[in-house]
């Protein structure tokens, strides 16, 4: 189920002002009609077999045929879709981004430099309180924990911790889902190694973290390639790092070409929540509100559960009874998710600021 501890950033009273409550701004019909008439919501880095994000996709189609989506680098990472709205401050064109789903610290400190757009969505209230801001800048979307992917035909012996990534028989063989330096999927990977060697939450872990990997480069099992499906079922990255949604949803893509198993780690469990905003420089801010509405609609919360996430309003879904069981069954053990370790804001932040200043002199290996 469920938990997050992060304390939250405080808030001007003029941002408090500048609360665009979805109740009180407009009716549901005057934001369709609004965005309707916008005929366009442009998004980043979603991938459609990230969190079910392509059904998720579809399906606004279908509700609002009327609104072309624009998908703009669906490979890049949180720190790219921060840059994005930076670099098209000014351009109302087809490269400035409506919306973002970047990690947890990305939220807090995009909003520290005004590039978010505050709104709630109507389902606002079923969002718990430690995973939004709370006037409506960001808000968590999703969760899910870190886990191996593993080539069956290639590694004989699957890896059942973070400590047997080091044993010589895996040389050559582990990647991170993404570059350290950029990637919060790759930076919260390094976070979990650090806590699976014991490293208290925050810089200490990242710390830690970034001494697990450079013992794995020196030991010859890294391979600094941005791991994914396409590198697992060719061979070159064939254990990958990654959160259990996406290994899940590359194992369904494979089809068992090559069979692959999916773990979770005995240790450094960790649970990652990614969170959504649009951007204060929208071309399209009606079609962006109306994404985010559908989004936190049970409609857009069950496609999320449909790619294996555990989407923010789950416990409140799993109240009024309106998750399918077969959904619930697709999902990995509850037991995998027991010791599963939701850092805070702070810890998050710290280990951030570990990792992507540390990577390349304490690693060195350009993750490309």
């Amino acid at each position: 189920m469920f938990k997050f501890t992060g304390k939250l950033l405080s808030l001007s009273a003029a941002s408090l002002m500048l609360t665009t409550a979805f109740a009180s701004a407009q009716s549901m019909d005057e934001l369709v009609a609004a965005a309707k008439a916008e005929g366009q919501l442009t998004t980043i880095a979603l991938p459609h077999d990230w969190c079910g994000y392509g059904g998720v996709i579809e399906g606004f189609k279908a509700k609002y045929p009327e609104i072309t989506i624009n998908e703009l680098n669906p490979d890049a990472g949180s720190a790219d879709e921060i840059e994005a709205i930076k670099a098209n401050k000014d351009n109302k064109g087809p490269q400035a981004p409506d919306v973002i789903d970047v990690g947890l610290s990305f939220g807090p400190s995009a909003m520290a430099e005004g590039l978010l757009m505050p709104y709630k969505v109507s389902t606002w209230d079923s969002i718990p309180d430690g995973a939004k801001d709370a006037d409506g800048h960001w808000y968590g979307d999703y969760y899910g924990v870190m886990s191996f992917i593993v080539n069956k035909d290639l590694v004989a012996s699957t890896p059942a911790d973070w400590s047997d990534l080091l044993k010589p028989e895996y040389s050559g063989q582990v990647a991170l889902a993404g570059d350290p330096r950029a990637s919060n999927q790759a930076i919260l990977g390094v976070l979990a190694a650090g806590l699976a060697g014991g490293a208290d939450a925050g810089k200490a872990a990242g710390e830690k973290g970034l001494e697990f990997f450079a013992e794995l480069n020196k030991g010859g099992n890294f391979v600094p390639v941005i791991g994914k499906a396409g590198t697992l079922a060719q061979g070159a990255t064939p254990i990958v790092v990654m959160w259990d949604y996406n290994a899940l949803a590359a194992k369904d893509t494979l089809a068992g070409n090559p069979p692959v198993e999916v773990v979770v780690p005995k240790s450094g469990v960790l649970a990652g929540v990614y969170v959504q905003a649009i951007s204060a420089y929208a071309p399209h801010p009606n079609a962006a509100k109306l994404w985010m509405e559908y989004l936190y609609s049970d409609e857009g919360q069950l496609g999320w559960l449909k790619g294996y996430c555990h989407p923010i309003r789950f416990n409140d879904m799993v109240k009024r009874g309106v998750v399918p069981q077969d959904l619930l069954d697709n999902l990995p053990p509850a037991a995998s998710y027991e010791a599963a370790y939701f850092p805070t804001l702070e810890e998050v932040d710290a280990n951030k600021e570990a990792v992507t200043a540390g990577w390349d002199a304490v690693v060195g290996a350009n993750v490309q």
